[in-house]
């Protein structure tokens, strides 16, 4: 697919000295979920802020569907829809008053019924002349998510969209997010949720201390950097791990009454078959067998552990 977003050489210091970004480079491919990943104060927000044109870059190059974000600024912002983390809206207006004026602050010609689809799909439509400080803290994010979708952008950024929302709208929003990619809409999306991630992302990045640590095709990434666990239930506990049994990589659990066998979710040939044959062969019964697969959270706290 072509990339329509590309970062080349991307890097940040603010005043204060802090390098915010670092030699950052990214391409995001037409039509995807891409989730960028990182912990707090890791650069996500500055890179979003970059790439849509609130925070000037320092050093490198960054295009949207081919435009310079510098030297065609205009044409490249037209592209782009961005859910901020903050609350910003014109407390006293309508909510219609502030999707119509937000359409046409890109140049876009009125079109009262794309508005109306808009704001039906989230939920919105019985709240059009409502004014802003009327509505609920999850209401007023409604908004934020129309405002940012009312000139029809090709690009929608989200930056912690579901911080503190409930669970209706939560369902509200990935529904949609996934109707957008289906009409070819590229999606980028930051979140603490990373169920969220995990669930929705075609690829996955990871950003540490400015830099980009890993960017992978998510099935890949939980492929490569997974793992299995296979754990049994002994019939009798153990006080520790039988030594014929050493060349496994076994470990005991709940207090000697588990057996944890680990092993990497691409390997195909995992062992357990033998291992299963030696419990048998040196008298070690088990009762129950359970077995379980890391999740993206997992891979992510190890991947952030890993390289600090």
């Amino acid at each position: 697919m072509a990339s329509v977003i590309a970062v080349e050489n991307l890097s940040k210091t603010y005043a204060s000295g802090h390098p915010a970004l670092k030699n950052i480079n990214l391409d995001i491919q037409q039509g995807e979920i891409f989730a960028l990943l990182g912990p707090n104060g890791a650069g996500k927000t500055t890179l979003i802020s970059i790439i849509c044109g609130i925070v000037n870059p320092g050093a490198g190059q960054v295009r949207v569907g081919g435009f310079d974000i510098k030297a065609d600024y205009r044409a490249a912002r037209s592209q782009i829809g961005l859910v901020p983390q903050e609350l910003v809206n014109d407390v006293f207006e309508t909510v219609w008053a502030t999707i119509k004026f937000s359409r046409g602050l890109f140049g876009k010609k009125p079109d009262p019924a794309y508005l109306e689809r808009l704001l039906r799909d989230l939920s919105l439509w019985d709240k059009r002349d409502a004014k802003i400080f009327e509505l609920s803290g999850g209401m007023k994010r409604r908004v934020m998510i129309a405002k940012a979708l009312s000139h029809e952008p090709s690009i929608l950024f989200l930056d912690e969209p579901t911080a503190g929302v409930d669970v209706e709208l939560r369902r509200d929003m990935w529904n949609m997010v996934r109707g957008l990619r289906e009409r070819g809409v590229t999606i980028i999306l930051t979140t603490h949720y990373i169920e969220e991630a995990e669930e929705m992302a075609d690829r996955i990045g990871v950003i540490r201390q400015g830099e980009i640590i890993l960017v992978e095709d998510k099935a890949a990434l939980m492929h490569k950097l997974g793992k299995k666990q296979l754990t049994l239930q002994l019939k009798q506990p153990l006080s520790s791990v039988p030594v014929e049994l050493a060349g496994y990589p076994l470990e005991l659990a709940d207090e000697g009454h588990a057996l944890v066998f680990t092993f990497d979710a691409q390997r195909e040939h995992t062992g357990i078959a033998e291992l299963l044959k030696d419990l048998d062969r040196y008298g070690v019964d088990f009762k129950d067998l359970q077995s379980s697969q890391s999740s993206l959270e997992d891979i992510f706290v190890n991947l952030v552990r890993t390289r600090a």
